[in-house]
Order: structure tokens, then C-alpha cells, then sequence
């Protein structure tokens, strides 16, 4: 549970996050979980990738989950195109020191705050998580997501083949 006084917020990515960020992304245990888009090793120069390229995006996609003033990871949403235009994929993930306190799920909430004032269009907020991934899917379900397929043997991460959850929000 998040300690009440713990400051959780989500914000755009900022220059001088690009140390932090890369010293918490640069796990291995994160990355198991993550698509191989996220490189392994994570450097600072992936990290300022990053953080450039959300620079001019607008309006914001993804975001710094700040902690008392500390980069503790990132969320970030994905807008589906054609007739799947009222969908938003979302992603996210915390540096392993701040995991098992809440922290995501709170993160989670603020962003579907985020969706619900700024893309009043949609109507369904999905989250495909890979089957290892249990605390994961307890913050999906926490936030009033539910399982809508696992859709199995259809991923392929360090060389295993696994089942994925889909977890989804109609909204």
C-alpha cells in the first residue's frame, strides 16, 4: 500500500532524468518483462533517446513516474489507429526498488485520469502482460481492469515462448 505520505505523480520526461532513468531501466528483471524494444543493456545514451524523443510530442504520451521527487520509473500510453482509434494500449514499469508499495497502481490511476481528460474518445484501455507477470496484472485489476484472453504461446522473450494476459478497461 502507498504510504500516504509518499508524493506519486506521472510527468513528461525532463533532461536531467536521463542518470535515473538509466540506472533504473538497466535491470535485468525489468526487462524480462518488458518487449525487446527496451534495450538490455540500458544505457544513459538510450535513455537520452528517450527522453528526446517524447520531447515534441504532444499532447504527452509518456511519462516519468516521479516518487518524493525521484524518477521511479515510466508509464506511457500507445493510441491505436483506423477502426481501432478508441484504443489506448498502456505500458509501464518501476525500478525494482520501488516495487510491492503501491506505487503502480497509483501510477496506473493517475494515467487513466490522464486519458479521461485528454482523449475523451476512448472507450477501451488495454494492457497485454506476459503470463510471469502476476503483480502486474494485480495492478490492472486493481485499477478496474479485467481479463479479457490470454492468448497463448504468442510472445517470445529471452528465448521462451509465453502465454500473454490481455487485460482491458472499458471506459
Amino acid at each position: 500500500m502507498v504510504n500516504k505520505r509518499m508524493q506519486v505523480k506521472i510527468r513528461p520526461w525532463k533532461q536531467e532524468d536521463k542518470e535515473p532513468l538509466a540506472a533504473i531501466a538497466n535491470n535485468f528483471n525489468i526487462w524480462q518483462n518488458l518487449r525487446d524494444r527496451l534495450p538490455h543493456p540500458y544505457t544513459p545514451e538510450d535513455a537520452e533517446d528517450w527522453i528526446n524523443f517524447n520531447k515534441n510530442i504532444l499532447p504527452t504520451l509518456n511519462f516519468c513516474i516521479e516518487v518524493d521527487g525521484q524518477v521511479a520509473g515510466s508509464i506511457g500510453l500507445t493510441p491505436q489507429i483506423d477502426v481501432h482509434r478508441n484504443n489506448m494500449e498502456i505500458g509501464y514499469f518501476l525500478g525494482e526498488p520501488f516495487w510491492h508499495k503501491g506505487i503502480a497502481t497509483r501510477a496506473v490511476g493517475l494515467l487513466l485520469q490522464y486519458v479521461a481528460e485528454v482523449f475523451p474518445h476512448i472507450s477501451r484501455i488495454y494492457a497485454p502482460v506476459f503470463e510471469r507477470n502476476k503483480p502486474s496484472m494485480r495492478v490492472l485489476e486493481k485499477n478496474g481492469f479485467h481479463l479479457e484472453a490470454i492468448l497463448k504461446r504468442s510472445v517470445i522473450k529471452n528465448n521462451i515462448v509465453l502465454d500473454e494476459y490481455l487485460w482491458v478497461r472499458n471506459v
